[in-house]
């Protein structure tokens, strides 16, 4: 796996599904941000988890919104991904691999310099294509 520097030129707003837990939630979490914002609609989508609680994962699927306040507008919680550094690493073909994601963020998060109080961040570049990424500090 090849680790990056990726640099994000502004902020991202997203609308939210929170999955009921981690593993086992986030299909569903995926299908319930697609029902409300289908594909094809201009919308890149993402990933975001990060211990909670003590250490357990939250994970929630997201879309961006295409216009202020959207989330709030369709019932769903927001959250912005700021602009700036991020260690990335990009995997093709993720679907044939998807345990590659979890040991991308692992590799990611052992590197210096991350936000300790960042978040793994997966953004689904393509039906093939994410691209796994930690803020840095």
């Amino acid at each position: 796996m090849h680790i990056e520097q990726f640099h994000l030129e502004r902020d991202i707003h997203l609308i939210c599904v929170q999955a009921s837990s981690f593993p086992h939630g986030v299909g569903e979490a995926h299908q319930k941000i697609h029902a409300a914002v289908p594909f094809g609609s201009g919308r890149r989508y993402f990933g975001i988890s990060r211990p909670e609680n003590g250490g357990s994962i939250v994970y929630k699927a997201a879309a961006e919104e295409l216009h202020s306040g959207e989330a709030e507008q369709l019932g769903f919680e927001s959250f912005t991904v700021k602009k700036g550094a991020f260690v990335s690493i990009t995997l093709h073909d993720y679907v044939k691999d998807t345990p590659a994601i979890g040991k991308a963020f692992h590799l990611l998060i052992t590197q210096p310099g991350i936000d300790p109080q960042g978040y793994c961040l997966e953004w689904y570049v393509s039906d093939a294509e994410v691209r796994c990424m930690v803020p840095l500090e």
